[in-house]
This record gives C-alpha cells, structure tokens and sequence, in this order.
C-alpha cells in the first residue's frame, strides 16, 4: 500500500517503512508526526481524492532536523564587471512512514 501526501509545497509517494526529507516542521525528534492532506492511497484500487481522500491520514515518526548540501548562485554580467556569489543550505526533517491509515 502507498499514498501520495503533499506538505512543504511539494508531494511525496510514501510506503510503511520509507525515510523521507521533508521541508522542515519543527517537531522534536523522536515524536509522531501526523500528515493529513493524502491526495491519493493506492494499493489493490486506486483511491484519488477530490482534493484530499476524507479520513485518511499518514503517520511518521521524526527521525531528526538537517541542512541538505550547499547550492551555489552565481550571478555574473558580463563586460560590466558585475559578479555575486551566494550559497544556500535548504533545512529539512528526516521522517519515517510507520502507518497510513485509509
């Protein structure tokens, strides 16, 4: 059985037992998180919903917060001597699928 849940503006196909990386949510590690916008519970039958499947929710414990690898922006114009660099380390929540109930 899978699901399609959506958190951080993007979405996610998730099974028991996945590690995922979410955008952060500010739980404490160790916790249980509760995702309740499932777009989609696949399994024998597909089931979409219309936006969400109603009562159906994903639970996850938190493994721990991180900061993912570096992204370098570099702007540059040329002839006109112009260049910025920039970097930027996106935070994130490591998080384990224990259930998903439809």
């Amino acid at each position: 059985m899978y699901a399609i849940i959506a958190t951080g503006g993007k979405q996610y196909k998730v099974a028991e037992g996945d590690v995922i990386r979410v955008e952060k949510l500010g739980a404490e590690a160790g916790s249980t998180y509760t995702f309740d916008q499932v777009l989609a519970v696949g399994g024998d039958a597909l089931t979409v919903g219309n936006p969400t499947v109603a009562g159906a929710t994903v639970e996850a414990s938190v493994i721990g917060d991180g900061k993912a690898k570096k992204v370098i922006v570099y702007k540059y114009k040329r002839k006109s001597g112009y260049h910025k660099k920039n970097g930027h380390r996106q935070q994130y929540t490591a998080v384990k699928i224990e259930k998903i109930n439809a």
